[in-house]
């Protein structure tokens, strides 16, 4: 696949957003994909999200937060004006985005699903979210993020 953009990586070269792309070997003994994606390109981890679907009364819905910690799910209701959340089922995240588990990006879904990202992104010059597949990452601006996605953002981190 090398040399093969993604939607996620496409989109960003058709904009013209400005991002760098990082990619490293999925080792796939490893149990978390967002600190294998630190741990590999040697950032901090709390400048590392992680792209989660879940369903907000039923309705498909993202969110971005940290590899440090959790979704919120009250949180990621309340972002978006409902009031129960799940997560969703992989294989409807998976249909949905158009991306595998552990290469779910929030650019370029083939579906655009509501998505909020956490608060905590805008601490950050920029940021680093999954590039569409494993073993990919793309680093950008947070505002480009939130910008690109039309994200709501909120504190749905726990």
């Amino acid at each position: 696949m090398a040399g093969k953009g993604t939607p996620a990586t496409l989109l960003l070269a058709k904009r013209k957003i400005t991002h760098t792309v990082h990619s490293y070997t999925h080792d796939p003994r490893h149990d978390s994909f967002g600190t294998e994606a630190a741990e590999a390109l040697g950032v901090d981890p709390a400048q590392v999200f992680k792209t989660l679907v879940a369903e907000v009364d039923g309705k498909l819905t993202v969110g971005v937060v940290p590899v440090t910690g959790q979704l919120d799910l009250k949180a990621l209701a309340a972002a978006v004006g409902g009031k129960r959340a799940k997560l969703a089922d992989a294989g409807a995240a998976q249909r949905a985005t158009g991306y595998v588990l552990g290469g779910i990006s929030p650019l370029g879904q083939r579906t655009r699903l509501p998505l909020v990202v956490d608060d905590s992104a805008q601490r950050f010059a920029t940021v680093l979210c999954s590039g569409g597949r494993r073993g990919l990452e793309i680093e950008l601006a947070p505002a480009d993020l939130v910008t690109l996605t039309g994200a709501t953002v909120a504190p749905i981190a726990a």
